[in-house]
């Protein structure tokens, strides 16, 4: 992965976290201030349901005692105890419950039989359960009104606020029972506040409760509740535990049809759970604010990302390329081009790491030229003095030679004649010493520059070989291990056969006694490897790091210049060449050239 690709992920992950992580923040913020309004509200409107249902029972109880107060009511008890005879009085009910505009109204005989019924005229004669409490509790003046579900002609039962209170007219007590419904008007008039539902859940008496939740006993203001069934398990929950209990329920597959709802359970004197009423608000408002955010989010991380890109692109130019060319530069200058150099813009630190760089290239060209000054001068004082000593062996004979003339001259002509003869001769054979070692010199520093052509390397080392292998003395083999694929190179094919030849030659004299010399080639990659090893006695690591300086040679016989011209020539062809030895395990010289991306010609 490249800088500009490691800049552009590591800026756009940073940018979609950050946002993520204020998105996510912001979300739980607005959700925690939504659940806190909705808990306010929620409370608010319990509250002013409890204050509402107290106002209710302060009408319903009114309304029954100005009945229990009323002359009317006096005179029917007065008359209802001294006669013993309750007929008269049966559809009396109906009418005070229109005068007090009450929903239910029963008058209860002393001996708590229902005496009139406003609403179930046929329970004439019935035990009225609410007025079998104790009258210090239920039937005092200062008793509360109460929940209670009351039974209807038609089998139903619905629930109802009523109050109980005595007519004091006679004794004993002829009570009235009065009260009014808990119904769709009575939830109308709640006051509920906007995106707030509320609900009521009063199960019919006469229906079986093991049944389960009666979606028909759930209604609103409106009406029937839609999706009723989805409110079925805080309902029950309410009911069972008898306690205030909140959820959040989704009416649809939709979370903007989400609601918070809280089930409040109302109970009768008893404490038994008569119904349960439930505030529902939509979650329609958070929802939408949590879609808005995450919209802005996406945008924001969107924006971002984009931003990010155009700064990776920006960092780029300004660090990434100058870096890239930094890198090339570096590279050329590892291939051998000194003279490298990169643009320096700006004065930030890459402008910095650019000039040092071209400082550095500037100082590492001039300490080269110094370099190859110095070794320069030393590679011809190295020649100098190796010219020296080889001069300086076939000198010293000549002198003596010289001298030996000198004093010859006074002896007798016959001697004299015999000491020129052997003279002459030595002087000759000195002489033509000297020739070789100034012709071998002037060779060396006249080495002809490379006419390269397509070849095979195969090609050249089976000519070394068979011109070789002809020759060599008895107990020396040559053995060969040349891949059969092609090993073409563009090279001069003598220059090669002079120096292939020269190592063979240097491989059979370090073998006096015999041995092995093996020619080897293969193929590696874009060069081709030659070897020629030897098992003669092999070489010191010292010598194996001076062997190819020019005039130095483990031979008596050598001159010290052949494996000098043998490197000069590989060098010449863009190759290079090692030894690897040990003591008494031969030596093993290795050649790299470079393959030729074509092959010979026919």
């Amino acid at each position: 992965m490249s800088l500009r690709q490691k800049l552009l992920l590591l800026m756009s992950l940073t940018v979609a976290a950050a946002v993520a992580a204020v998105a996510w923040t912001v979300l739980i913020r607005i959700r925690h201030v939504f659940e806190q309004r909705d808990q306010e509200e929620t409370a608010l409107f319990v509250s002013q349901f409890q204050h509402e249902f107290q106002h209710r029972s302060a009408e319903v109880a009114a309304a029954v005692d100005h009945l229990a107060a009323s002359e009317r009511a006096r005179s029917m008890a007065f008359e209802m105890v001294q006669s013993g005879d309750a007929w008269p009085y049966l559809k009396e009910a109906q009418s005070m419950a229109q005068l007090a505009q009450l929903d239910f109204l029963e008058i209860v005989g002393p001996d708590g039989n229902v005496v009139s019924s406003a609403q179930f005229p046929a329970r004439f004669g019935y035990p009225e359960p609410a007025v079998l409490v104790s009258s210090s509790a239920v039937a005092s003046s200062s008793q509360d009104a109460f929940l209670k579900r009351e039974e209807l002609p038609d089998g139903s039962a619905t629930l109802g606020l009523f109050a109980v209170r005595s007519i004091k007219s006679a004794e004993p007590a002829v009570r009235l029972i009065g009260g009014k419904r808990l119904d769709q008007g009575f939830l109308a008039d709640l006051p509920a506040a906007p995106a707030m539902t509320i609900g009521l859940y009063a199960e019919d008496a006469s229906k079986d409760s093991s049944a389960g939740f009666d979606a028909a006993s759930y209604y609103q203001a409106s009406g029937a509740v839609p999706n009723a069934s989805r409110y079925a398990s805080i309902i029950q929950t309410a009911r069972k535990t008898g306690q205030q209990n909140s959820a959040i329920l989704y009416l649809t597959s939709h979370r903007e049809d989400s609601v918070n709802v809280t089930a409040i359970p109302l109970k009768s004197t008893s404490g038994a759970v008569l119904a349960v009423l439930t505030v529902a608000i939509s979650r329609s408002g958070l929802v939408a604010a949590q879609q808005h955010i995450r919209a802005i989010a996406y945008a924001v991380a969107s924006g971002g990302i984009l931003l990010a890109i155009a700064f990776s692109l920006w960092i780029t130019a300004r660090v990434s390329h100058p870096i890239e060319q930094l890198a090339r530069a570096a590279e050329d200058v590892a291939a051998g081009n000194w003279d490298a150099r990169v643009p320096e813009r700006g004065r930030d630190e890459v402008t910095v790491l650019a000039r040092s760089f071209n400082h550095m290239t500037g100082e590492l060209t001039a300490q080269r030229e110094r370099l190859v000054q110095s070794e320069r001068v030393a590679a011809w004082r190295e020649l100098a003095r190796r010219l020296a000593h080889e001069l300086k062996n076939p000198l010293f004979p000549l002198q003596i030679t010289v001298e030996n003339l000198v004093r010859a001259r006074a002896l007798p002509a016959q001697e004299f004649n015999e000491v020129f003869d052997e003279s002459t001769r030595t002087l000759g054979m000195e002489i033509a010493n000297l020739k070789t070692i100034i012709g071998r010199f002037s060779d060396f520093s006249k080495m002809p520059k490379p006419q390269t052509e397509p070849i095979d390397a195969r090609d050249v080392i089976e000519r070394v070989r068979s011109l070789y292998e002809a020759t060599a003395e008895p107990g020396l083999a040559f053995q060969t291990e040349i891949s059969s694929d092609p090993m073409p190179l563009n090279a001069d094919p003598e220059l090669l056969h002079r120096a292939l030849s020269n190592l063979v030659l240097n491989a059979m004299d370090a073998m006096p006694n015999g041995g092995t010399l093996t020619l080897a080639a293969r193929p590696l990659e874009a060069h081709i490897e030659i070897r020629v090893s030897d098992t003669g006695q092999g070489l010191t690591p010292e010598e194996c790091e001076r062997l190819f300086t020019p005039y130095y040679t483990t031979r008596q016989k050598g001159t010290g210049l052949g494996l000098a011209i043998v490197q000069s020539v590989i060098a010449d062809h863009g190759g290079t060449i090692a030894v690897e030895s040990s003591p008494a395990h031969g030596a093993t010289f290795i050649i790299t050239l470079p393959q030729s991306s074509s092959g010979p010609q026919a």
